[in-house]
């Protein structure tokens, strides 16, 4: 709760306002009954019946009546009735809008806090938080707390003030009568306590199955074209209705459970109600201690105080289903990165040199699981580097790991003859340029998106990159040139269209390092060497680091790293590694054979 508390800070005035003004509502709504109650010992005086009057309204008769008369003690009477009804509606109505108000500013700095912190995540914690996860909590989760929080500010403290100054007039009014409520309270609050433990279960799963529907439903949506090529629409039909199936079942199962709710409130207030009649009764007729107004006053205050259970109990539903949302939102929120700055990290990235020494990674964390083991390696500043293997022999751990994508779990990486644990991340990640294994845009123009790279870039510093990635002709081509649209995700452009703009986006940081995670798939080869002749000839300072399939695309470089299961299995030259390593004669011989 206390990471959820943080978040009030931001409408904390709203969040005091609204409770007093619940506390005018209440002292309005209770007084109310009471000057009714003095309204009808006036009318029983009147009527030369003062038995049925308490001695304080035949005191405040005496005294106010040879004034204002019997009909002005009555208008009196009434008007007070509507003046405080007005009050206690400009009170609800203020705390209604102020309460709005706090639960909106409330669920902003929510989902504020939650995603600043995922921005903070590592690639370790994004792992460990599914995408579909994090968007169930920073939507619906979020609104279940803000609709709990809403409630809690305003009627879990209307709710028991009402309950406690109702039960003081009852008691003030009858002492003996106010001894019902010593039964029937404890009977609800049990009742609430055992849906409550049964409840919270089928409440957490129930979530947990949201985030298996969303991570399901997004996959459906990105993945539309490959469902409807493969002609596979039934299929992700049925698993999303058995996701909404799950989800349905563990619905009515809490329902089932929340239903006795209703039910036990119900016998708890009419069996009061029926309780305070006749014993109410038995004191006003048999042994005359209550006179009819008193009864009445009782009656009344005991239905607010019932009234005020009843909301308690439906706020108490909606707290219950808040509790796993708060328990989900903490978990994102306390979240720390696993990478962090050292104090005092260095600001300054010497040169684009790369030492890997004696490193080895494991992404669980575990020794006897490594991804990578005992990498050594030298990279010399403004080298073109080429890295080939087969899949799954770690080619984008390796990379990953020279920006600190991840920490290496024993050794280390230096770019610029530094640790790179030593940088300011963000120092190293803005000269350790990667155009990553899954090209991504995103919705807007090619000019903002270009603009990631360096947002002062001018439209000239973009049209240059463009030329070194090879997307200056199909830019300039578009209708819109810079100011065409891409689309959600770049869905208007071609695959390899998308690669070239995602290369142009990270030339135009001008790094010491740049890493091509077979970010050139999607392009012809003659495209490809092109690029790699830009990158040669216009950026030679920078290294650069080219992961690919296709020995094309390497067979230029300075040295060329061979991977296999983690490990280094050769580095050289295109011909030294075609007259010495196993693994290169074989990918060249399926790749080359006919071409010559």
């Amino acid at each position: 709760m206390k990471e959820i508390i943080k978040s009030i800070k931001p409408c904390l005035k709203e969040t005091i306002l609204t409770p007093i003004l619940m506390i005018g509502e209440v002292l309005m709504e209770v007084f109310i009954p009471y000057i009714v109650s003095v309204l009808l010992g006036f009318l029983y005086i009147i009527n030369e019946n003062p038995t049925q009057a308490n001695s304080l309204t035949i005191e405040i008769y005496d005294k106010l009546s040879p004034t204002l008369g019997n009909l002005g003690l009555i208008s009196l009477s009434g008007l007070l009735i509507v003046v405080c009804s007005v009050i206690s509606l400009l009170f609800g109505v203020g705390g209604a809008k102020v309460g709005a108000k706090a639960g909106g500013k409330f669920a902003q700095s929510l989902r504020e806090n939650i995603y600043y912190n995922i921005q903070s995540f590592s690639f370790e914690n994004i792992d460990k938080f599914q995408t579909s996860s994090l968007i169930t909590r920073l939507t619906t989760d979020v609104t279940n707390v803000q609709q709990a929080f809403v409630m809690i500010i305003r009627l879990f403290v209307r709710a028991p003030i009402m309950f406690v100054m109702s039960l003081i007039m009852c008691l003030s009014t009858n002492v003996k009568l106010s001894l019902i409520y010593v039964v029937s309270i404890p009977v609800l609050v049990v009742g609430l306590m055992v849906i409550t433990v049964h409840v919270h279960p089928i409440f957490k799963n129930m979530f947990s199955k949201y985030d298996v529907m969303n991570e399901r439903l997004q996959e459906n949506l990105i993945g539309i074209r490959v469902v409807k090529s493969f002609n596979r629409e039934e299929f992700e039909i049925e698993k999303f209705n058995k996701s909404i199936d799950e989800m349905r079942d563990l619905g009515i199962k809490a329902e089932k459970v929340l239903a006795f709710n209703g039910p036990i409130m119900n016998l708890v207030m009419y069996a009061t109600t029926l309780a305070i009649c006749y014993f109410g009764t038995k004191f006003f007729i048999i042994k005359t201690t209550m006179g009819i107004p008193e009864l009445n006053l009782f009656l009344s205050y005991s239905s607010q105080m019932l009234s005020s259970l009843m909301v308690v109990s439906s706020m108490f539903v909606m707290v219950v289903m808040s509790r796993a949302s708060v328990i989900r939102i903490s978990e994102v929120i306390k979240e720390k990165s696993t990478l962090s700055n050292k104090e005092n990290p260095l600001y300054e990235v010497k040169d684009g040199t790369i030492d890997f020494e004696n490193v080895d990674f494991s992404y669980n964390r575990d020794k006897e699981n490594l991804n990578l083991e005992k990498i050594n390696l030298h990279i010399n500043s403004g080298e073109m580097v080429g890295i080939i293997g087969g899949t799954g022999s770690s080619k984008t751990t390796l990379v990953n790991l020279i920006p600190r994508l991840y920490d290496v779990l024993d050794g280390s990486i230096k770019v610029g003859g530094v640790d790179v644990r030593d940088y300011d991340l963000e120092t190293l990640r803005n000269q350790v340029s990667v155009v990553l294994q899954k090209n991504v845009l995103f919705s807007g123009s090619i000019r903002d998106n270009l603009k990631w790279g360096n947002k002062e870039a001018s439209d000239e510093e973009i049209l240059e990159a463009c030329k070194s990635a090879q997307a200056y002709d199909f830019v300039m081509k578009s209708e819109k040139g810079l100011d065409t649209d891409l689309g959600q995700g770049g869905c208007n452009v071609s695959g390899g269209q998308k690669q070239r703009l995602c290369i142009a986006r990270a030339l135009l940081k001008n790094p010491k390092v740049l890493i091509l995670d077979d970010s050139t798939s999607a392009v012809d080869t003659k495209t490809d060497a092109l690029i790699r002749k830009a990158l040669r000839e216009n950026v030679p300072s920078i290294t650069k680091i080219i992961i690919a399939q296709r020995i094309n695309s390497i067979m230029d470089a300075d040295k060329i790293i061979v991977l296999d299961e983690g490990k280094i299995d050769a580095i050289g030259t295109h011909e030294e590694l075609l007259k010495n390593n196993k693994i290169y004669q074989e990918v060249y011989s399926s790749q080359m054979k006919g071409d010559e």
